[in-house]
């Protein structure tokens, strides 16, 4: 999670030319878009629909989706405004950047709870209504924030106490390495980063096998059940990217220095855009009863388009 920003571009060394700028710009907003619209979709069907908001289950996915659109749209917003004004206000720089880390970090946690949400309803079903209610639910997204905040904001404090008062007046270049520049920080924030993943695994394969075990007996919740969580698996994949990002760039620069550019704007697809697009087309459209009222909502849009 080292640049959850992401402009792609390396500075002033190696900037591509007008045309190839626009095109990659084009691209990213088309493919964001269209990943924020579907996301309004599904939050929209959320919040008309009793059923939703009384689920847990649906609760913990609408928030992730909330939390990857919120992502997606500062992560845009960084990328375009790194080809437009280029350097912008340290301030504001921060503030943008903290936003986004704490919902990339979010990410990976709501997975984890979504996956213990699955295996008490196929290996504790008797138990789920109990342990699963909407007000725990609600608890564990408050402890998803607080948990991010306890990870970034020492971040903030360490750059508050070591830069001059006059740095946070300047304009640089927004990625995280130029505002959080204290060689501290980058430590905590890797024995943080180690600590995170290797619980969430620890949650996701735990919970995996158990319900795998549960699904031999034929039971079809178990085995979609078992499918979904090794969807989360997947797309903690992809968000892992982030983790390695500073050196996948570091390989790309020596590896392909004649087309950087191009190879980091790939990267960028990958690690910021592709694991959020997962979300909405997958879990949302997968879910029978989600489906269901979402074509309500679209068909009722297109009525009253074409009305």
């Amino acid at each position: 999670m080292n640049q959850t920003s992401s402009n792609i571009t390396l500075g002033a060394s190696q900037r591509d030319s007008f045309s190839k700028a626009v095109t990659k710009n084009v691209i990213v907003v088309a493919l964001g878009v269209t990943v924020i619209y579907l996301n309004a979709s599904l939050i929209h069907t959320f919040h008309k629909q009793q059923i939703f908001n009384t689920n847990p289950r649906y609760i913990l996915f609408i928030h992730m989706v909330i939390n990857d659109t919120v992502q997606l749209t500062l992560t845009i917003l960084l990328f375009l405004l790194s080809y437009t004004l280029y350097h912008i206000n340290v301030c504001l720089c921060s503030f943008i950047i903290l936003l986004a880390l704490f919902t990339t970090e979010n990410t990976p946690l709501n997975l984890s709870c979504m996956a213990l949400e699955c295996y008490v309803a196929v290996c504790r079903p008797l138990h789920h209504a109990r342990i699963c209610t909407v007000r725990r639910t609600y608890l564990f997204i408050g402890l998803i924030w607080a948990t991010s905040t306890l990870s970034i904001l020492p971040d903030l404090f360490v750059a508050l106490a070591t830069e001059p008062v006059a740095f946070f007046s300047t304009d640089v270049f927004c990625v995280r390495e130029t505002v959080f520049r204290s060689p501290h920080i980058i430590l905590k924030r890797d024995a943080w980063y180690v600590l995170l993943l290797v619980v969430i695994w620890l949650t996701l394969l735990y919970t995996y096998f158990r319900i795998l075990f549960t699904a031999r007996a034929a039971s079809a919740d178990a085995k979609k059940a078992r499918n979904t969580i090794l969807l989360h698996g997947f797309q903690l994949l992809l968000c892992m990217l982030i983790y390695v990002d500073p050196l996948l760039k570091t390989l790309l620069k020596y590896g392909f220095p004649n087309s950087l550019t191009d190879s980091l704007f790939a990267c960028y697809i990958i690690i910021n855009i592709l694991p959020r697009s997962i979300s909405p087309m997958v879990y949302g459209l997968r879910d029978k009863t989600f489906r269901m009222y979402l074509k309500k909502h679209l068909l009722c849009r297109l009525t009253l388009v074409t009305v």
